[in-house]
């Protein structure tokens, strides 16, 4: 008997996991492989109190998820460990990682032929038919296009459909890839659904059909929930690219839609807007409905030829406005969050025509100009983790009575990547950062601040026209992969804050926990710090941000440190960041620690010893990193 714990997601409003009768024999696991012998009459029970009804059969989850930690939820977790049989599931997935790093070769070579073993493996699973049952919005796009699927899933959800989202890549753990309803799927019905894929592939693997690599897997695993779990709806994001993308066996979806297109991955899509923007358009089908938010010339040009030559009408969707919003506030901040509000409202009403349902739902109503106040509700209550997020601490911020026993810590997640997401980042924080009431909407004026900020020579010097509020403290919490250029993202995110008067007291450059290597879960042994780590690249980022900070290099590029080396004193915090003695190697305005746990007990500490402290933590650069820090907080 194995029961599913309280789930341990961030939001309240989720499910309580059921129970299931699961019978595991010790000679059914093989070195080669891993078997699931399980009941099939698994099921999860939610709290949502959801009918099941002809027609519209699961109508209206809770529209009001609030982004909060429940304190119940943490004490469960610290009492019970993770079930082995999910543990079992997480080191299968992981044999199939064929990659050591982002951009490293696959072991799979040749798109074309990723594209027949896909087939090859819905076929053996018996979905082709099924497939092709399923009534999909397919969205590909280098940036919004999760958050284009988060709202499509939220409206139609609204609307009374039963939907199925699968996203990626996951933050913490990787049941977060399949929303069914908007909650994540249930261990019990994972689990059955991870062995009944696996088990069948791996009984017909040969030497010209391996296992499928990760993605592929979890992408056809994706068609075995929605289709077992009988969606009206399947909102599938494309993982990378798009024509040779494995989502892209989907042959007839209902819709298309395109998002921002950006220079990213650039080592498989290409080096140009256009050669990227060729893979994008690849997912668009005859005789689909296509839909793309506004895009650069070069882009634009590409997505037009290739719809005329499909010839489908390619409509270019404009953001959204505070009018057609009437008044509701969206769930996903920041100002580039319009658009992609704007493409899914797009997407969800040519799948609502294309299905039927329009005119049974809205009888033609809402034509013109408004949205249904299923679209509105639905706008206002799409999450999607780590992208413009804001966690107040819940160990440092819990209620302690009437006197503040400490100071307050919040962290600002944002896993962007890119020039354009940091961009988008920076105007997020900027606005969030003085709390500003529509901060989504309007932009941020310098004048705020009860500390004006200027850059002389180099330097940050702190102008005291004004009263300044010495408890605010912002800091940089940053890493990014290796395939990134932290020379590029770096500068982009300074400056872009800096024009709105925000500025970073320090920044801390520190290493993730996740491995390209490994799929872990929620419950994963974090070790506090690995000895002997390599920070090379952590200070070469450092020495990146001093060089901006300061205008020239001013550290050795020979300089190493190994990872057993002491945290700096608390005092670091509160240092003028011009005070710098390359010589003895200390920089007030940065510093590289050894891990990300230490880093953050030692911002918790921070904070407990001084009562009027407020600290706000931007926490971006890497998916990783806003994962990592995520899980940690929600221990």
């Amino acid at each position: 008997m194995v029961q599913e714990l309280l789930s341990k997601n961030l939001y309240l409003c989720q499910e309580i996991m059921g129970h299931a009768q699961i019978s595991v024999k010790k000679d059914h696991f093989f070195l080669s492989g891993f078997t699931w012998m399980a009941s099939r009459s698994l099921s999860c029970s939610h709290i949502d109190g959801v009918k099941k009804l002809k027609g519209l059969r699961y109508r209206n989850l809770s529209s009001q998820i609030v982004g909060k930690f429940s304190r119940n939820t943490q004490d469960i977790s610290q009492d019970f460990e993770l079930p082995s049989a999910y543990e079992t599931a997480m080191e299968a997935l992981s044999t199939l990682i064929t990659q050591k790093k982002r951009n490293g070769t696959s072991a799979v070579n040749g798109q074309n032929q990723k594209l027949d073993r896909m087939l090859r493996y819905i076929k053996i699973l018996g979905l082709e038919e099924k497939i092709a049952g399923l009534k999909i919005i397919h969205v590909a796009g280098t940036k919004g296009k999760g958050s284009t699927c988060a709202f499509c899933e939220a409206i139609l959800r609204e609307c009374g459909f039963r939907t199925g989202l699968f996203t990626s890549p996951h933050l913490i753990d990787v049941r977060e890839r399949y929303r069914l309803d908007g909650m994540d799927i249930c261990q019990e019905n994972f689990l059955q659904y991870f062995w009944d894929c696996w088990n069948q592939l791996k009984a017909n693997i040969s030497e010209d059909l391996p296992m499928p690599p990760l993605f592929q897997f979890l992408t056809v695993l994706a068609f075995k929930i929605f289709v077992s779990e009988k969606v009206d709806v399947a909102i599938i994001e494309v993982g990378l690219g798009g024509k040779l993308d494995s989502t892209n066996v989907i042959k007839e979806p209902i819709v298309c839609g395109i998002t921002s297109l950006g220079m990213d991955h650039m080592e498989t899509l290409g080096d140009t807007l256009g050669q990227i923007a060729s893979h994008k358009a690849g997912i668009l089908k005859p005789q689909i409905p296509a839909f793309s938010v506004p895009q650069l010339s070069e882009a634009m040009e590409v997505l037009q030829e290739r719809a005329n030559e499909l010839m489908i009408p390619l409509e270019v969707v404009a953001p959204l406005t505070l009018e057609k919003l009437n008044g509701t506030r969206l769930s996903l901040s920041g100002d580039h969050q319009l658009s992609n509000a704007a493409l899914a409202v797009s997407l969800c009403k040519s799948w609502l025509r294309g299905t039927g349902n329009w005119k049974r739902l809205f009888e033609d109503a809402y034509e013109e100009d408004g949205l249904p106040q299923q679209f509105l509700r639905g706008l206002s209550a799409a999450r999607l983790s780590g992208r413009a997020q804001i966690v107040v601490d819940p160990l440092i911020n819990a209620s302690g009575g009437n006197k503040r026993v400490s100071g307050d810590l919040t962290f600002y997640l944002d896993g962007a990547h890119s020039p354009e997401s940091i961009y988008a980042c920076a105007r997020w924080f900027s606005a969030a950062a003085v709390e500003r009431k529509d901060l989504s909407l309007s932009s941020v004026s310098s004048g705020v601040e009860t500390t004006e900020t200027a850059w002389t020579k180099g330097y940050i010097k702190h102008c005291h026209n004004k009263e300044p509020d010495k408890r605010l403290k912002r800091i940089l919490l940053f890493n990014c992969m290796d395939a990134r250029d932290p020379q590029i993202l770096l500068p982009k995110l300074v400056d872009t804050c800096a024009s709105s008067g925000i500025y970073f007291s320090k920044a801390i450059f520190v290493p993730s926990i996740s491995a390209y290597t490994k799929v872990t879960s929620a419950t994963s042994t974090i070790p506090s710090y690995v000895p002997g780590k390599d920070l090379s690249w952590q200070f070469n980022i450092q020495r990146i941000w001093e060089r901006i900070i300061h205008g020239k290099d001013v550290l050795d590029q020979d300089l190493k440190i190994n990872a057993s080396a002491g945290l700096p004193p608390r005092e670091f915090l509160y240092e003028e960041a011009s005070r710098y003695c390359p010589e003895d190697r200390y920089f007030a305005s940065s510093a590289v620690f050894p891990s990300l746990p230490l880093t953050i007990n030692w911002l918790r500490d921070c904070v407990r010893e001084n009562p009027s402290l407020r600290l706000q933590v931007l926490v971006t650069g890497s998916l990783h990193l806003v994962g990592d820090v995520l899980k940690l907080l929600r221990r």
